[in-house]
């Protein structure tokens, strides 16, 4: 059932919707109250906010954006702001910055290629070592069969072992 914290919820949510309706009337009016009472070393700066205030709002109406005043206007503008050190408000942006699904996105790109050259890395490893223990297999075969080779009557055959050694020494040398 609806309880006692989700008709809170639906309360405060109301209040707030009724605050937000409030402020879009009383925010018509008050937009021109203040302009007068701006510095004038600082007016400009001042306006030019107002301006781009004005801007986003129409821009959350779903109106068409009005074309935005070039930098250059602004600099002529603000040539007074120099004594004071106070840069104008610019509505351009140079660089735009990556949203948080684009950084997730790129992290994990780099992730997935990360683990895949360590996956290669393995496989190759594996296949190296696969084919060291083979060569070591068949070459221990061939030794036990010479070593392990009966004479007719069973007796371990001498002259093949001696054969061996010898062959491995002048391997060595």
């Amino acid at each position: 059932g609806q309880g006692f914290a989700f008709r809170r919820k639906q309360k405060i949510q109301r209040e707030y919707r009724k605050l937000l309706r409030k402020e879009k009337k009383v925010g018509t009016q008050s937009d021109a109250q203040f302009t007068d009472t701006y510095p004038e070393h600082l007016k400009h700066l001042y306006l030019a906010e107002e301006e781009k205030l004005k801007k986003q709002r129409k821009a959350t109406r779903g109106s068409v954006l009005l074309e935005e005043k070039p930098k250059k206007a602004v600099d002529d503008v603000c040539k007074g702001c120099v004594l004071f050190n106070y840069r104008p408000v610019t509505t351009e942006r140079k660089f735009k910055k990556k949203t948080s699904h684009q950084k997730a996105k790129e992290e994990y790109e780099k992730i997935k290629a990360e683990r895949a050259r360590k996956k290669e890395e393995a496989e190759k490893r594996q296949k190296q070592r696969e084919e060291a223990q083979r060569l070591y297999r068949q070459k221990k075969m061939e030794v036990y069969k010479i070593l392990s080779k009966k004479t007719k009557k069973g007796q371990p055959n001498l002259n093949l072992q001696m054969e061996y050694l010898l062959q491995k020494i002048q391997q060595n040398r």
